[in-house]
């Protein structure tokens, strides 16, 4: 599996880009720190700096470590294999578990399933929001017992700013699924797609995975990519039409 140096460039500027809009940078070493502004929104993660081809060490994660545990934020890191290897083995010597998933792009249109759910692109005042953030909270749980939503605020706040677009996914009236992406220079990451577990195996996560790429496509966004969560996801996004091209990672101390 290979990578074309501008593809990867142009992943490596959104993932240094997205965070800047609502978080707090810090430049620690070889990497950027990307700290929650306040208490509301989301926690973010330290990464290598763009554009750094050097070394790593242990004491050089355990300074990001110490730092995020400071600020209380996740002790997370996350990179491209593809663009930074170096980083893989100090960050296991280190005492972290790393994570790696199949970063994959969008090779020409996504194929559009049928499904028993009706799709659509959410507004900003749409009061349906939180519902659709708690049933993709529960899907990424594997239950179909939906809760409470998280980040509406912050969620409705990126709409209004272009930074966010949300879909959901909505069966006989009841929200049953939703979905992400975040739309930046040409390119977008589809993120949060998620199917309550009674819902699923009806096409509707595809359903979900095609109304977000048409959107982008109506922006003008012209790479579409993911991180899928294991293999057999892959192997679900293949058949609307993405392609494994590289290797993404994350690193946390184990639980």
């Amino acid at each position: 599996m290979s990578i074309a140096t501008a593809l990867l460039d142009d992943l490596e500027h959104y993932y240094d880009e997205v965070p800047r809009v609502t978080a707090v940078v810090e430049e620690i070493g070889p990497f950027t720190l990307f700290l929650r502004d306040g208490a509301e929104g989301w926690q973010f993660y330290a990464r290598p700096h763009l554009g750094y081809a050097g070394s790593f060490s242990v004491e050089q994660i355990d300074e990001v470590r110490q730092r995020q545990r400071e600020a209380g934020a996740p002790e997370a890191f996350e990179w491209v294999a593809d663009a930074t290897p170096a980083l893989e083995s100090v960050a296991r010597d280190a005492g972290l578990e790393v994570e790696r998933y199949p970063l994959m792009v969008l090779r020409g249109a996504a194929a559009k399933p049928s499904s028993q759910a009706e799709v659509v692109m959410l507004d900003a005042d749409d009061d349906r929001i939180g519902r659709v953030q708690a049933v993709v909270n529960a899907s990424f749980g594997e239950t179909d017992a939906v809760g409470e939503p998280a980040h509406v605020d912050a969620v409705r706040l990126g709409i209004t700013r272009g930074t966010l677009r949300v879909s959901g996914a909505f069966h006989a009236g009841e929200a049953v699924g939703g979905g992400s992406h975040s739309p930046r220079s040409g390119v977008t990451e589809l993120m949060g797609i998620g199917v309550l577990p009674r819902a699923r195996r009806a096409g509707i996560g595809a359903a979900i995975t095609a109304e977000l790429v048409e959107d982008a496509r109506r922006l003008g966004v012209t790479t579409v990519f993911l991180s899928a969560g294991s293999q057999r996801i892959a192997d679900i996004y293949a058949r609307v039409g993405f392609e494994t091209v590289a290797t993404a990672c994350i690193a946390e101390p184990a639980e």
